[in-house]
């Protein structure tokens, strides 16, 4: 007997994967949750206590706890039609905040058109609405404890700072902090703003198949599917998708509308045609930082079962995505020969489609992994949205012009790829703390995942194995950004007077300096603005 898929779990099931997610050993997701109440906690103990640091976290960890609980208890519903926990959805209706964004690793490929997901409430403080109790920390408190840490010399010889209270938009401290200096990865900061602003958080990337009219062949028609790209770069050929779009799934459709139409033999091409100029990141291709950039690829054109990290990947993730797609129609009873390149007419007509997450579920990732893949597709999409060439020098265009929309300070700024591996990139510590400011305005909730994704010091993505001892643990997220001479930090943090802060710190040096060194200086800095009221 085969049970039928009740509707409102097709709809509930991604949340609940986003829920199983969540309560992996590192507590991905429920960090995230805990800085609301770990503020305020850390607000209301302050006066009681003379190690702030320690209050801080503790009260993170109690909180901790009942958040796991709540979450585990989440999973179990009621669900409304939308797939919304309806308790879930009165509570965050209660609150006034919606972002309209969904935060967490979820299909885009059940239903007819997945309508946006919903957002659970801010997890900051909007402008003007300062949690702190007191002054914002001061220029010269802020002076007198980073000083002294920004003159560490195996910082390098260049280093800017910035600080920003995040209530006010206001900088608290600047150290070179106009001077455009090489990113690295902090660079995917200005990749997500500008995606999510060009492109929307809810945005979802299509990879579909499409059918031309076909040609006699051997006294028989035999009807040409093409396998048309949309740059996709989570779509998997993997067995277990884990929320992503799948070309198992694709290939099912396919089959289905094929067979439908008393179809059993096709001719297959791949259209890859959506991007343009060169495929290959400055960097050259023998490396393990990023595959091609292309329109159609399948898990990153990895070679090995990782989704993150270093790999070797494929020479040509397209076609062997291709290939894939076509054994698995001939596994789905679909003959076809090999697939060759070829671009889908306007007399195509559609056969079948999967979806990508949304793209703020996009953004988090790329920010935690500090995914280069991702965040070379989220420019080029960038400049699709804002109708420039999707190309390395399109997407830097478009990157900017989006930046510009949104007021930012873009002098001393360049954008030459949307991943931070090219050392073309500049960058000031004035627009990566404007970035974050503007993420976390309540007048642009589109930006959030700006700031979702980011790494928790000691428990998440590229910061997981950092803060180790240090009092930024559990209360510091930023963005790294590391190249051979070029460390660089920038992301959030709550300071002991419950002042949520935006801080960057970009060093470079000619030597390079040895690079653990270097990142315990960084981690140093945003530390003690975690362990400073500096008021």
């Amino acid at each position: 007997m085969v049970v039928p898929e009740l509707k409102a779990w097709r709809a509930a099931r991604p949340h609940v994967v986003r829920v199983a997610r969540s309560v992996r050993p590192q507590l991905v997701r429920a960090v995230e949750a805990v800085k609301p109440p770990l503020v305020r906690a850390a607000g209301a103990v302050k006066p009681l206590v003379t190690q702030p640091s320690t209050v801080q976290f503790t009260a993170g960890a109690a909180t901790l706890g009942l958040v796991v609980a709540a979450t585990v208890v989440t999973a179990a519903g009621p669900w409304d039609s939308t797939g919304q926990r309806t308790a879930e959805r009165d509570w965050a209706a209660s609150q006034g905040r919606a972002g309209g964004a969904d935060h967490g690793h979820v299909s885009g490929t059940s239903g007819k058109a997945p309508a946006p997901a919903p957002s659970a409430a801010s997890v900051l403080t909007g402008l003007g609405g300062s949690v702190g109790a007191g002054p914002s920390p001061t220029e010269k408190a802020l002076a007198d404890v980073l000083g002294p840490l920004l003159d560490n010399a195996a910082l390098g010889t260049e280093r800017t700072a910035a600080v920003v209270d995040l209530a006010t938009g206001k900088r608290l401290y600047g150290k070179g902090a106009d001077d455009g200096l090489t990113p690295a990865s902090t660079t995917k900061i200005a990749t997500a703003v500008a995606a999510l602003t060009a492109a929307g958080a809810d945005h979802r990337i299509e990879t579909r198949t499409v059918l031309e009219p076909g040609t006699p062949d051997n006294k028989k028609k035999v009807e040409k599917v093409v396998l048309v790209g949309g740059g996709d770069p989570t779509l998997t050929a993997r067995k277990d998708a884990e929320g992503n779009a799948s070309l198992r799934t694709l290939a099912d459709k396919t089959a289905r509308a094929l067979k439908d139409r008393k179809t059993d033999e096709v001719t297959l091409s791949y259209d890859a045609s959506l991007y343009e100029g060169p495929d290959v990141h400055p960097i050259g291709l023998d490396n393990t930082n990023v595959a091609r950039v292309t329109a159609l690829m399948a898990d990153e054109g990895r070679l090995d079962d990782t989704s993150s990290g270093t790999a070797k990947r494929t020479e040509e993730p397209a076609a062997d995505a291709a290939k894939t797609f076509a054994d698995l129609l001939k596994d789905r009873g679909i003959k076809t020969a090999d697939p060759v390149p070829a671009k889908a007419t306007d007399r195509a007509k559609a056969l079948a489609t999967v979806q990508s997450p949304p793209l703020s579920a996009l953004v988090e990732r790329m920010l935690t992994n500090s995914d280069n893949d991702i965040a070379e597709a989220l420019a080029r999409q960038t400049a699709v949205a804002a109708g420039e060439p999707a190309s390395f020098k399109g997407g830097g265009t478009a990157i900017r012009k989006q930046l510009k929309k949104l007021g930012l300070p873009l002098k001393g700024a360049e954008f030459a790829d949307g991943s931070g591996l090219d050392r073309a990139d500049k960058l000031t510590a004035d627009l990566l703390t404007a970035l974050l400011a503007k993420a976390a305005d309540p007048a642009h909730p589109e930006l959030r995942a700006a700031l979702t994704g980011l790494p928790v010091a000691g428990f998440t993505g590229t910061l997981s194995t950092r803060y180790a001892g240090q009092p930024g643990t559990g209360l510091v997220r930023a963005k790294t950004g590391t190249l051979t001479g070029v460390h660089t930090l920038a992301g959030t943090v709550v300071d002991t007077d419950g002042h949520l802060l935006a801080f960057a710190f970009l060093t470079a040096s000619d030597p390079p300096t040895e690079p653990t060194a270097t990142q315990k200086g960084l981690d140093a800095l945003a530390s003690t603005l975690a362990t400073c009221g500096c008021s």
